[in-house]
Formats: structure tokens, sequence, C-alpha cells
């Protein structure tokens, strides 16, 4: 039986690091969305900044959580078949990377341009990648065994 604080076990795990690394794009996605909701409901233009880095941050931080995610797919899943629930995870999860980075990209130009950021379809497009980050994250509960059995 496995201690649930023995280091050994956690970290040489074989989907470990993707379990652990994956929860620091999502957190911070969320949160740039949020925030970036609550600076326009209250006109707060002085949260844009904080905002901005948190949507680099997480695009960043999502590359070594996709890198870790095509290691457990190869070590923990025995590079099982592409298809059905790792399939939609992985395509879920690929369009939430996009999404992220886009988003980066968008509010660079935007700056670049000194445009203001108050546009309601950035917004409404940082939502619809909170939901691909959901789904995504649904899905690999079911590959990790926490939502039900792989």
């Amino acid at each position: 039986m496995l201690h649930p604080f023995d280091p050994k076990a956690s970290l040489l795990a074989k989907h470990a690091q993707h379990v652990v690394l994956i929860h620091f794009p999502i957190a911070l996605y969320l949160t740039a969305t949020f925030l970036d909701s609550l600076s326009r409901i209250f006109k707060k233009l002085s949260a844009f900044d904080a905002v901005r880095w948190n949507f680099l941050c997480a695009a960043i931080a999502s590359l070594p959580a996709a890198g870790t995610g095509i290691l457990a797919w190869r070590w923990a899943l025995a590079g099982q078949a592409f298809k059905g629930i790792l399939r939609l995870h992985f395509l879920f999860a690929l369009a939430a990377i996009l999404g992220m980075w886009a988003t980066v990209w968008v509010r660079y130009a935007r700056k670049v341009r000194h445009e203001e950021d108050g546009h309601v379809s950035i917004l409404v497009f940082e939502w619809c990648v909170c939901l691909l980050l959901a789904v995504a994250g649904h899905l690999g509960g079911f590959l990790s065994g926490v939502n039900g059995a792989p």
C-alpha cells in the first residue's frame, strides 16, 4: 500500500508529474478570466496588467503540462490506442492550449496598437477557453481513474 506522503511514490509515479503540473495553467487562466470579468464589471482598468501576466504565465505553464501529458500517455497508459476518451482529452487540451496562446497574442497585439481592452468579444473568447479547459480536465479525470475506471 502506498503512503500518501511518500516522496518516492509521488515523484516517480508514471503520471504524477502531469497530474501536478496541469493545475497551474488551469488555475492561472481561470483566475485571469475571472479578474478580467470583474475589472470590466467594476471598470477598474488597473487589473489589466495583472490579467495579462496571468494569461502569459498560464500559456507558458501549459507547455510542460502538455509534455508530461504525452509522457503519461506513453508510460502510464502504455501508449494505448489513440481513441475514445484519450483522443477527446488530447483534442480538447490542444484546443485549450492554442486558445491560451491566442489570448496572449491578441492581448499583446492590442497593447502594441494602444487599443483598449474593452471589447466584449475578447471576454467571450476567454470564457470559451475556460470551457475547453473544463472539458479537457473532466476527460483527464476519467483517464486517471479519479472520475471512474480508466
